[in-house]
């Protein structure tokens, strides 16, 4: 979620920068992606004026061009222009020589031009050119007041801003906003003495203007829509939203519609809570009914898709017929068009469970789903109700027609919880004041009722859907207090256990010791995952995803089959942040059904099955840009060496493994390694362009594979032995050796040493060349035997022998030739 700085300082007086405030939400449970500098125009609009058109006169070389000049208070300026309504007298907005303008991705430099014979020293705009609206009609033209010379920028009132990136858990539904967000923030300064000023908007100047439209709410549904509320503005006129409001929108993400929309969104990320604008008079018969329909309805969703409801799915109805998806989408002919006069406000608490199905079972995941499925605050309702029709109402020149409608049977209530002073110090592990910890419960607005023996009562706000426990109210304590500021204690206690046999914990961080001390990063990716990753696979097929019932996203609604995936979303998340030479490597379990394998057991879980492995991907450079070394791609030989490391870390003799060459839609080249016994260890290779494509990953990646139980079983068979240094001379020798080209290096190296194994040291491959010159289907290897006497010096008629019984064993099982 975006946070834009600017904004959220209106909520929270504080003298804390971007980067403090990221830091202290990343350290109460609101994690901070990335704090950056944004512009709610690309570009900030840099090098444009305002300028004004003295003269302007017809191409003598074209039917539709103008040559004008234009001052922009400085000496003229000659600019050839196109648009037909470019006038001498008009004050307009002009692009100086260098000004970049973008749009979309793309841009283009604004040059000295010669059109049709006539220099031109400059550009007049557009607002799509310059991103501040979309007309292409004409050139903008200005009031005749605005002075000459005037940065663009400060005639549209364009303000840098910072942007914070937060990741919101699910449970904090509550964080879900700017205010909501300045809130937690204000918790921890409330408690760590930080001066600060938390502030919501007043609504005491709300004021009915007349009633002359009144839209009644006539049945509610009470169980999936608790509490429904409703208010007319009418003479509005829909119109584009002004610059404070567009530029907001802006900067966290969002495109500016209209001044109604616009204020709706505004209020939805401001406050947390969706409202919906129906064009009122499009409410037919005047009433509004919360309710399901019958079974195979069609209902036409904003995005133009034809959709069949069924008798689970929530709807917003007027006296005939559906109008939106209740807290999830809106319809295609009952929202606010540049023709709405009256409106209809909507403001509700939807249940989050029918929320949740609905959206994931229409596969719609708005702004609006997002928060009513996790939760938002019952008792905001009215509160943004009159914000919003007074935002409205300014926006757009309407007046208030209405009483408010508020249909809250059940009324819903804080949630009650009791908590123990020796509980909380007990899991915070620390001894805690009552003083602090009464301070910090008042920043998070939980009540304590009383205080009895060390035991508070608390009413904790209904917008904390996620406080329900003693044990939540505890972790909200200590995120709060800060999980820093819990020493370690001087006294440790620990159960020591010994066991036969291999200790997983132990090999795994043994390796992961290896990996870290080799330059990688280890990451922790989510099991819960897209199921389109798996969709068009054969190696990872969509039938043997574990699928997740009420998922909370269409994102996260499969189990893992590989991590895999995850691993490439890190690295487009951290390539797309300058940071493409990447090392990583995850431990975590993946997940398979087998239909073939299900039993008639109720649970079927016999066709589940749950694999732990252990992933590896590079990419990019071996070494950053630096002055004495030229950088180097990472290769897949740079990857089977880290994997061969890790299998002989783990007591695996590479010897005796075998190797067998793959490609599938998954690796445009692999290798697998297994044992002698045919079991798999390992796959590495290179990703497949079109998966990376899909990740919009340019650099290429290598993945490795490993299959870690199956490591497991294989650690120790190999005894690693140590010996004594020889203190007698290794001795080289080099072949070059003509051979098969389906004949691999591990053959050789597996030959040589069945044929000598107490003088031969190493065998190393250190050239391979094919092409020209050689016969066809064979290639040449140059490789180095290292010979040494643990005993004696070798002598030349003893290496003689040695390499000639290297070089018969070679020619007679592998039909090797000396070039």
């Amino acid at each position: 979620m975006n946070i834009s700085y600017n904004w959220l300082k209106k909520y929270i007086t504080t003298n804390l920068t971007a980067e403090e405030i990221a830091k202290i939400l990343t350290s109460i449970g609101l994690e901070v992606g990335c704090v950056e500098e944004v512009e709610s125009i690309k570009g900030g609009l840099k090098g444009l004026v305002v300028g004004e058109v003295l003269t302007c006169v017809n191409h003598e070389n074209s039917d539709h061009l103008h040559v004008t000049t234009v001052t922009i208070g400085q000496e003229p300026l000659q600019i050839v222009c196109g648009a037909p309504n470019v006038a001498a007298g008009q004050k307009v907005i002009v692009a100086t020589i260098g000004t970049v303008l973008y749009s979309g991705e793309e841009s283009f430099t604004i040059k000295k031009s010669k059109i049709r014979g006539v220099e031109s020293f400059g550009m007049i705009c557009a607002e799509d050119e310059i991103g501040v609206g979309k007309s292409h009609d004409g050139i903008m033209v200005l009031p005749n007041d605005t002075p000459v010379g005037m940065e663009a920028k400060d005639y549209f009132h364009i303000e840098n801003d910072t942007l914070i990136e937060v990741d919101i858990t699910p449970n904090r539904s509550d964080a879900t906003s700017h205010y909501g967000v300045a809130r937690d923030l204000a918790a921890y300064c409330h408690a760590h003495g930080i001066n600060y000023k938390l502030t919501k908007p007043s609504v005491d100047d709300f004021k009915i203007d007349n009633h002359s439209l009144e839209i009644k709410i006539d049945k509610v549904d009470a169980t999936r829509c608790p509490r429904y509320s409703g208010i007319t503005v009418t003479n509005a006129t829909v119109k584009e939203s002004p610059d404070w409001l567009k530029n907001a929108l802006q900067v966290i993400g969002l495109r500016p519609i209209n001044n109604v929309v616009d204020a709706t969104n505004y209020i939805l990320h401001a406050f947390g809570q969706p409202l919906h604008a129906f064009d009122a008079d499009k409410i037919k018969g005047g009433k509004i009914n919360v309710c399901t329909v019958a079974e195979g309805t069609k209902f036409v969703t904003l995005d133009g898709v034809e959709r069949n409801l069924n008798t689970e799915d929530l709807m917003i109805c007027n006296a005939e017929e559906p109008m939106c998806i209740g807290g999830v989408f809106g319809g295609l002919d009952s929202g606010v068009t540049e023709n709405t006069k009256n409106i209809f406000i909507e403001s509700a608490y939807f249940n989050p469970v029918s929320i949740r199905k609905t959206a994931h079972r229409f596969g719609l995941n708005t702004d609006a789903s997002f928060r009513y499925e996790r939760g938002i605050d019952p008792h905001n309702t009215i509160y943004v109700l009159k914000y919003a029709a007074m935002l409205i109402k300014e926006l757009t020149g309407g007046e208030i027609s209405s009483d408010i409608q508020d249909i809250y049977p059940n009324k819903i209530d804080n949630f009650s919880v009791t908590v123990t002073l020796n509980k909380i110090q007990s899991l915070i592990g620390k001894n805690l004041e009552e003083a602090e910890i009464e301070r910090i419960l008042e920043g998070l607005e939980i009540q304590i009722i009383s205080k009895e023996n060390g035991t508070y009562k608390l009413e904790v706000p209904a917008y904390r859907v996620d406080v329900q426990r003693d044990v939540d109210v505890i972790e909200d304590i200590l995120r709060i207090y800060g999980y820093n500021n819990v020493e370690i204690n001087d006294k440790l206690n620990s159960n020591l256990i010994f066991s036969k046999g291999v200790n997983p914990d132990k090999c795994q961080n043994l390796i992961s010791e290896q990996l870290t001390a080799c330059g990688f990063n280890e990451i922790l990716n989510n099991s819960l995952t897209k199921s389109s990753y798996y969709e068009h696979l054969d190696t990872y097929p969509a039938k043997e995803c574990v699928r997740i019932m009420n998922s909370l996203s269409a994102d996260l609604n499969v189990m893992r089959q590989t991590l895999l995936f995850g691993g490439l979303e890190s690295i487009n998340r951290n390539a797309n942040r300058q940071m493409p030479d990447l090392k990583f490597y995850e431990f975590g379990n993946c997940y398979h059904y087998h239909e073939e394998k299900k039993c008639d057991d109720l649970s079927h879980m016999s066709a589940y099955s749950e694999e732990y492995h252990l992933g590896l991907w590079i990419t990019g450079n071996k070494t950053s840009l630096n002055w004495s070394e030229k950088s180097n791609e990472v290769s897949f030989y740079q990857l089977k060496a880290y994997v061969h490391n890790i299998l002989t870390r783990m007591g695996v003799n590479i010897m005796n493994t075998k190797t067998k060459e793959i490609s599938n839609e998954i690796y445009t080249q692999a290798l697998v390694i297994t044992t002698s016994g045919e079991k798999e260890l390992a796959t590495m290779g290179i990703i497949s362009p079109k998966l990376l494509k899909q990740f919009d990953i340019e650099n290429p990646v290598y993945y490795a594979d490993i299959q870690w139980k199956q490591l497991l079983k294989e650690y120790g068979k190999h005894k690693i032995s140590y010996t004594e240094l020889s203190k007698f001379p290794e001795v080289k020798r080099d072949l070059a050796l003509l051979i098969d080209k389906s004949v691999e290096f591990k053959q050789i190296e597996s030959i040589a040493f069945e044929t000598e194994k107490k003088i031969l040291k190493s065998v190393t491959l250190f050239d391979v060349y094919e092409g020209k010159n050689l016969e066809a289907g064979k290639k040449s290897y140059a490789v180095n035997f290292t010979l040494q006497d643990k005993e004696k010096t070798l002598t030349d008629k003893q290496i003689d022998a040695i390499m000639q019984k290297l070089i018969k064993a070679l020619t007679e099982k592998l039909n090797a030739k000396l070039r």
